[in-house]
């Protein structure tokens, strides 16, 4: 999609930022400044205003995204994953800036960013909106706490290294009892988070596909599997003696019980990620991934 808000429309913008990072202080006040000067109102989180240091009071993450057209994210994809989470469901597209490392949500470097900013007020830009996937934690008939994720869901185990089974479902079918450390439940946006580390497929942004990746199982012949993202996954854990959690992007979760169920389909909420024109996805892959380098 490219180019769905217009000019005029964005008069807010809001700015989130990873905590003490040295280039905050570098970047963002020059930042506000520019958007000022071309009559943007420009809020900043919390965490921001603590790095900066100046007096300015910033706002709570939740209470910054009702009043914003548009959030700029300075840090690395966990600091993406926190605002994207703030939003909870909120329509505001978010331009990250990466300030990490490796940043596959966080495409824009530091000197893109005016560039950046000056396409987006003039509407020359990709848009793309990115599926969240909405994860329940069932014990027995109750619904414990429900998560929504926009990387990944994950279930793990604790500190001491026993196998853990979990039975896995799709639509109600059985497929398996997987063996292994753990069991990742991804999006296409998480393909290239924690499942590929696991050894999960790169999977494109624009394939409507959830992907199951085990952590280190123990049966070799339990492999990733991809599916479409209308089924409804649920998975059982087996785990009557060691600690099971389950995480959501890598940020927040809960511990599990001994046949406590996760059931996992599409949430009715996306992102919006907003990257510069001359960029695709598989020029950031290719950079990221250092394809084709020797």
């Amino acid at each position: 999609m490219d180019g769905i808000i217009q000019a005029m429309q964005i008069k807010r913008v809001g700015i989130t930022s990873k905590p003490h990072k040295t280039e905050v202080r570098e970047l963002v006040p020059p930042v506000i400044a520019w958007l000022q000067a071309r009559g943007i109102e420009v809020f900043i989180d919390q965490e921001t205003a603590a790095n900066l240091s100046n007096g300015e009071a910033g706002i709570a993450r939740a209470e910054l995204v009702t009043r914003i057209d548009l959030a700029i994210v300075f840090g690395g994809d966990g600091t993406f994953l926190a605002t994207a989470r703030a939003l909870d469901g909120k329509s505001v597209p978010i331009l990250a800036v990466n300030l990490g490392g490796l940043g596959f949500l966080t495409v824009v470097t530091r000197d893109e960013l005016y560039p950046a900013l000056q396409a987006v007020l003039e509407g020359h830009f990709n848009a793309e909106r990115r599926v969240q996937m909405e994860a329940e934690v069932l014990r027995g008939k109750q619904r414990a706490c429900t998560f929504v994720a926009l990387n990944d869901v994950v279930l793990n185990k604790g500190a001491l290294a026993r196998v853990l089974d979990f039975d896995v479902r799709v639509d109600g079918q059985f497929i398996s009892t997987y063996k292994a450390d753990g069991l990742i439940v991804s999006t296409p946006t998480g393909s290239t988070a924690y499942s590929l580390a696991a050894g999960g497929p790169v999977v494109a942004p624009s394939v409507r596909a959830f992907i199951i990746t085990p952590i280190c199982a123990h049966t070799l012949t339990n492999r990733p599997i991809v599916l479409r993202d209308s089924v409804t996954i649920e998975v059982a854990v087996k785990s009557e003696t060691e600690a099971v959690y389950l995480t959501v992007d890598g940020q927040v979760g809960v511990e599990m019980h001994s046949d406590d169920r996760v059931r996992i389909r599409k949430s009715v909420t996306t992102v919006e990620i907003i990257e510069p024109l001359n960029k695709t996805y598989f020029e950031i892959l290719r950079q990221k991934l250092k394809w084709g380098e020797r």
